[in-house]
C-alpha cells in the first residue's frame, strides 16, 4: 500500500515548532514526540573524532529518530537537525541572550554554512537521509546594532532558529544567501515530500 502523506501521520521527532509548521503547511500530517536527546554530548563525542559538520548533523538526526522509531514501531519517524558551521567551527543554538549575542558577533561579517539534515527511520532503523547545506553573508555591525536586534526577537525565535529567523527579521542580517530556504529554517521538505510520495 502505498504511503500518503495527507493520510497517514508521521512522528517528528523533534519538539521544533518551526520544523512542525513547515510540515503542516506542506500538507504532512504528523505527530511530535520529542527524542530529549542530550545532543551537546554527542557533538563533543563527534567533534573529538574528528567528523565534519555535515556528519554530526547527520548523526544527530538520526541518533532522534532511531530513538523514537524503536519505541514505535511499524511508524515512521521523521528526526532533524541543524548546525552553524563558520570556518569548521561547530556554533550551536544559544541557552540565553547572553550566548545569542555572543554567537552574532562570531558571526558579524563573516560567511558561514547553514547544515540541515533529516532522516526517516522505521523500526529502529535508519531507512532514508538527506543532508542540505545553505551559504549566508552577514552584513558588519556594531555591538549596539547587534543588541538592537536582538531585543526585537521573541525568545522564541531565538532559540528556535539559532539567533536568525530567516523568513523574519533576521533576514535584514545578511547581504546575501544562497540555498534553500526550507533547509536554512531547518528542515529541507521538498525532499521529504519527493521520499513520502515514493514510498510503499
Amino acid at each position: 500500500m502505498k504511503y500518503s502523506p495527507t493520510e497517514n501521520k508521521i512522528i517528528l521527532a523533534s519538539k521544533s515548532k518551526v520544523r512542525k509548521d513547515i510540515l503542516e503547511k506542506n500538507n504532512i500530517k504528523c505527530k511530535v514526540i520529542a527524542p530529549n536527546v542530550d545532543e551537546e554530548i554527542i557533538k563533543e563525542s563527534l567533534i573529538k573524532e574528528g567528523a565534519s559538520p555535515e556528519i554530526i548533523s547527520k548523526n544527530l538526526a538520526e541518533v532522534k529518530a532511531t530513538k523514537i522509531s524503536n519505541l514505535h514501531h511499524e511508524k515512521l519517524v521523521l528526526g532533524a537537525d541543524s548546525v552553524i558551521d563558520l570556518d569548521n567551527e561547530i556554533i550551536s543554538k544559544p541557552q540565553n541572550r547572553d550566548k545569542a549575542l555572543e554567537i552574532l558577533k562570531k558571526l558579524n561579517g563573516k560567511e558561514h554554512f547553514l547544515i540541515s539534515s533529516v532522516t526517516i527511520a522505521k523500526n529502529g532503523s535508519m531507512i532514508w537521509n538527506y543532508t542540505d547545506k545553505a551559504m549566508l553573508k552577514m552584513k558588519k555591525f556594531s555591538e549596539g546594532q547587534l543588541k538592537t536586534y536582538l531585543s526585537k526577537i521573541n525568545d522564541d525565535a531565538l532559540y528556535s532558529y539559532n539567533v536568525y529567523q530567516i523568513e523574519g527579521e533576521g533576514r535584514s542580517l545578511f547581504s546575501s544567501i544562497e540555498g534553500d530556504e526550507d533547509t536554512i529554517m531547518g528542515l529541507p521538505v521538498k525532499k521529504i515530500k519527493d521520499y513520502l510520495r515514493n514510498f510503499e
